[in-house]
């Protein structure tokens, strides 16, 4: 069973890498971070559920997207 998680306060920021998608992007709200969260949802569809990631899962992505 998933926890619910209160993201009323989440500020959402949209990937550097979205222009000239159409559209098509992700947004993250990483100001949760502290929380132990880092929520990801599809900025076409900002009302659809966020995918939560703990936050060491989200440093881990990241960092192998970037090496």
């Amino acid at each position: 069973m998933s926890k619910a998680h209160d993201l009323s306060g989440a500020e959402w920021t949209v990937s550097s890498h979205c222009g000239g998608n159409g559209g098509e992007c992700v947004e993250v709200a990483r100001n949760l971070a502290g929380s132990g969260i880092v929520p990801v949802r599809d900025s076409k569809n900002p009302d659809h559920p966020a995918l939560i990631f703990e936050t060491t899962a989200w440093s881990t992505f990241t960092a192998a997207l970037r090496a």
